[in-house]
């Protein structure tokens, strides 16, 4: 059964600016492996973290590094769970899809239980 469903949309120049301006948010909103990404993967990174939010519904806001996305050897987007997060997840199945073309970067997410 669905239990949550988010999606969220990025646009990369405009992410890449507020990169540029606040240089601290890329350590506030990413992992260590995740921040040596090219703007576009990390704005569908920031897009599948927001979208996850989004789907999980929780009462309080999260933590950004509770949630690391990866890619499996075929590149399949996913996450890894830490912290709270892992709590709130636990037992479900959270599908993610990922997408950036032509200037924007786009992310779902959907939680089964």
């Amino acid at each position: 059964m669905i239990d949550g469903i988010g999606i969220d949309v990025v646009d990369i120049a405009r992410f890449q600016e507020s990169l540029e301006r606040t240089p601290s948010l890329r350590e506030k909103l990413f992992t260590e492996s995740e921040r040596d990404k090219p703007v576009q993967s990390l704005a569908a990174r920031f897009a599948a973290k927001e979208a996850l939010y989004k789907a999980l519904s929780p009462e309080h806001g999260l933590h950004w590094h509770d949630a690391e996305v990866i890619n499996h050897e075929n590149g399949k987007p996913d996450f890894l769970f830490r912290g709270q997060i892992a709590d709130l997840v636990d037992g479900a199945s959270v599908h993610l899809s990922l997408s950036h073309d032509a200037g924007i970067a786009s992310a779902m997410v959907v939680i089964e239980r």
